[in-house]
């Protein structure tokens, strides 16, 4: 059983960096194991994801007092040290002590010494991808998506997400519940969550009274969602017959660019490609999904993500006009869909785009 925080800190961390493990379903197995108190069990997902999220930038503070490259296991320790220093608020003596006893006995001296330098010695960062610790392009690929707010969202970012509750007791992002918000469920509709899982938003649709079924291509994403119908297919050919609902809902997969601070790792996974490739299966989700609209229904689009590509630049179904009645006040025009950006309410960051089949 590993005792401390630190050391199930460092063990998810090496998990992450040298397995390929993901942050959030890594950390949710190894609290559920430990006999961690909650206090410390806070202390191990601030280090965890908050070390993932920084790697970059703690690199950066580390490689200026390096000679060659430490053993992999070894550069895991000291981005968790520097970490603690340079942005969790740890007293360094402390940050420094207790990472040094997790090192081998050989390496002591070693991580001892980079680390007091790391804490002593002030940083100058060579640029602004670097010191807000994300790759080149998506630094890059948001100033161009939102200009001289590009900053301000990818700070927010680096940021822990705020716990929101609603009223029934699900845990969801504000943003998320705006997007099932602007569905305007009613009682007696007939509505489609086609990319459902892990079923946020088909029950917040539900509990305004209308017949949600919610779908996933997925059987284990799909046994996530619970209080609605639940249909295992493929959302490019899904088993339901034309005109067939009075609202549908895609959630889309997308690179998730509005919502990295819930998804550590997820910065240091998405590619560039990753934008075009996925850009294309919305398309195909989005042409799918037009099918099962009755005439004078409804066609809702989402991604949590701030990409053009990924959104308003989808050609509109044919047959389809874009709603043009806000979906609410917390949301920005965006071409003829609607945006929030993680600095705006401190919420993922969203693109939402409703349609009307005419009749």
């Amino acid at each position: 059983m590993i005792s401390s925080a630190r050391q199930v800190a460092y063990h998810c961390l090496q998990r992450i960096d040298h397995e390929g493990a993901y942050a959030n379903l890594l950390l949710q197995s190894e609290l559920g194991r430990s006999r961690l108190s909650e206090r410390d069990r806070g202390f191990v997902t601030e280090l965890v994801y908050g070390t993932t999220r920084m790697r970059r930038a703690c690199d950066a503070l580390i490689d200026r007092f390096l000679i060659k490259e430490p053993q992999p296991a070894l550069r895991t320790l000291l981005r968790l040290g520097a970490y603690q220093v340079h942005f969790a608020g740890v007293a360094p003596h402390a940050a420094v002590g207790e990472t040094v006893e997790l090192a081998p006995k050989p390496a002591r001296g070693f991580v001892n010494a980079v680390l007091r330098r790391v804490a002593d010695t002030p940083m100058e960062w060579t640029d602004d991808a670097v010191r807000l610790s994300y790759p080149d392009w998506i630094v890059a690929r948001l100033r161009v998506e939102l200009g001289d707010e590009a900053e301000m969202a990818l700070a927010r970012m680096n940021e822990p997400a705020p716990v929101s509750v609603r009223e029934d007791g699900y845990r969801q992002d504000l943003a998320s519940q705006w997007v099932a918000a602007a569905v305007e469920a009613t009682r007696g509709e007939r509505i489609l969550d086609l990319c459902a899982a892990p079923g946020g938003k088909a029950t917040a649709m539900a509990a305004s009274g209308a017949d949600v079924i919610a779908a996933d291509l997925q059987l284990h994403r799909a046994r996530l969602i619970a209080g609605v119908p639940v249909v295992v297919s493929d959302a490019v050919a899904p088993p339901f017959p034309p005109s067939s609902f009075d609202k549908v809902l895609v959630d889309a997969p997308c690179t998730g660019l509005g919502a990295l601070r819930r998804r550590a790792d997820a910065r240091w996974r998405i590619t560039e490609a990753d934008v075009s490739v996925l850009a294309q299966l919305q398309h195909r989700l989005l042409m799918s999904a037009a099918e099962l609209v009755r005439p004078g229904g409804w066609l809702t689009y989402s991604v949590c993500t701030l990409t053009a590509e990924e959104s308003i630049d989808h050609p509109v179904p044919a047959g389809f006009d874009p709603v043009e009645v806000p979906p609410g006040p917390q949301w920005r025009a965006y071409s003829y869909g609607w945006r929030v950006l993680p600095h705006d309410h401190d919420t993922d960051g969203m693109v939402l785009i409703r349609y009307r089949r005419r009749p």
